[in-house]
């Protein structure tokens, strides 16, 4: 998912991708260590998943914190 789609998301929808892909990663991590895992380029585009989504999340989190600073003074 791209992050300008990511960044559309509620934040229930974003924290539900956020378990889903740190799941499909724990999947793709356990076939890798069972020797099932055939391509192994989904370990990386997993990786990267679940990082985009962490980011938005926490550039989503900051950008609360500034609003909330600045109407507190």
């Amino acid at each position: 998912m791209r992050p300008s789609e990511l960044r559309d998301l509620t934040e229930g929808e974003l924290t539900d991708h956020i378990r889903t892909t740190r799941r499909e990663l724990f999947g793709l991590r356990f076939q890798h260590a069972t020797g099932e895992l055939d391509n192994t380029a989904g370990l990386k585009r997993a990786k990267r998943e679940v990082a985009r989504a962490l980011t938005v999340a926490r550039q989503r989190e900051l950008n609360a914190q500034t609003s909330q600073q600045e109407t507190n003074g």
